[in-house]
């Protein structure tokens, strides 16, 4: 059972779209673009708090400027993730170095302080916040200025929630970019390195193992944490659509579930490469591997362009495993002329290629119903064609 390792014409096109083939460099690749984007959201924001500080009067209003470079991240729901977290740690900092300066003398009442709002932080699962809390009662309480004692913590409040409403509205109508879309990318793909991760263990079966293979199983996971990141920053964005967050927390539940499955062929095809009785089961093993392949290249076409009730043109898993599992019934009686272990093996590899398959349908038909398209249009006409 061998892939061919060429790509189709929309394979490569998709692939292309996605990043994953990075051919063009220079002033204009997609990195250097990023960061043209990033410095220009940078300079916007600190120069709109240095010219809004100085309008409002704002004693120390590079404060306000600090505060949007802080918050500012690559994606919307990072910067409402941040800013929270700074304002939540500003106000309870704020909050704490008032009331300790009210008792004691310097340096026990700012130790205390410090001490208590880690820890108040800390029990009400603000540990984000317990930093930033600490460096405004270092502030407020350290920093002497001439006035009443309440003028040093508003007016860091006041600078702080300058800097997030900055970093907001240019991170939102200026520079938008939103995390949904970055994770819905990535999520596309994942599934092509899945698809990738499939094409290099199936060479273990019946041949050696890739050298490749630990590095793409890395490659897998690493792009597994950073959509789980990006999936974590996308939910505090504003809405995008319905069932978009339950779309995209059941693709990465899919997908993590599918490498599993992946894992376990893996260990399954090893020590295979002499074993003659999965041989028998050609050509419809291989039929069904590469009609695997085919799967995930379009449900990662599906998530990018995030319509998932059109099925794959032709192909049709569910008759390839009837193919299959009809053909393991024909050749059950020769199983006397080979070993168990080899036996063993070949069920094994059919069954994590059945389970690979229906997890792919199952991928797209209930994001399709998460996301509230017609289900209908997901389960008519050709439907069996996934």
């Amino acid at each position: 059972m061998r892939l061919r390792a060429n790509k189709t014409f929309s394979q490569h096109q998709l692939a292309v779209k996605l990043r994953m083939d990075t051919e063009q460099h220079g002033w204009f690749s997609y990195e250097r673009r990023r960061l043209l984007r990033d410095a220009a959201k940078n300079a916007l924001a600190v120069g709109l708090c240095w010219w809004v500080a100085r309008l409002v009067h704002l004693p120390d209003g590079y404060w306000g400027a600090i505060s949007a470079v802080i918050v500012l991240q690559s994606n919307v729901g990072a910067t409402v993730t941040a800013s929270r977290d700074r304002l939540i740690g500003t106000l309870m900092g704020a909050a704490f170095g008032f009331s300790f300066s009210l008792f004691g003398t310097l340096p026990w009442n700012y130790v205390a302080a410090v001490g208590a709002a880690v820890l108040v932080c800390g029990l009400l699962d603000l540990r984000a916040s317990s930093r930033l809390a600490g460096v405004t009662i270092t502030i407020v309480m350290l920093v002497q200025q001439a006035g009443p004692r309440w003028g040093v913590p508003l007016a860091r409040v006041m600078e702080v929630a300058l800097g997030i409403v900055v970093a907001l509205a240019v991170s939102t109508f200026v520079f938008p970019d939103r995390a949904r879309v970055h994770v819905r990318d990535g999520l596309a793909q994942e599934f092509l390195v899945l698809s990738a991760f499939f094409e290099t263990v199936l060479e273990g079966f019946g041949g050696a193992a890739s050298a490749n293979l630990p590095a793409l199983r890395e490659d897998v996971l690493s792009r597994m944490r950073s959509n789980n990141q990006l999936l974590q920053a996308a939910r505090n964005e504003p809405s995008g659509g319905p069932g978009w967050r339950e779309g995209l927390g059941m693709l990465a539940q899919f997908g993590r579930t599918i490498f599993d499955v992946l894992l376990a062929l893996d260990l399954s095809v090893r020590d295979s490469h002499e074993d003659a009785y999965a041989q028998q089961l050609e050509p419809e093993l291989g039929k069904l591997a590469i009609d695997i392949r085919t799967g995930f290249h379009h449900v990662a076409r599906c998530i990018h362009e995030w319509r998932f009730h059109v099925p794959p043109p032709g192909i049709n898993l569910e008759q390839d495993i009837a193919d299959l599992e009809a053909k393991m019934d024909s050749v059950r009686h020769t199983g006397a002329e080979f070993s168990q272990a080899e036996i063993l093996r070949a069920y094994a590899i059919q069954l994590h290629l059945k389970q690979i398959a229906r997890r792919l349908r199952a991928t797209r038909i209930e994001t399709g119903r998460a996301i509230g398209e017609a289900e209908s249009a997901a389960m008519g006409g050709s439907e069996a064609a996934n």
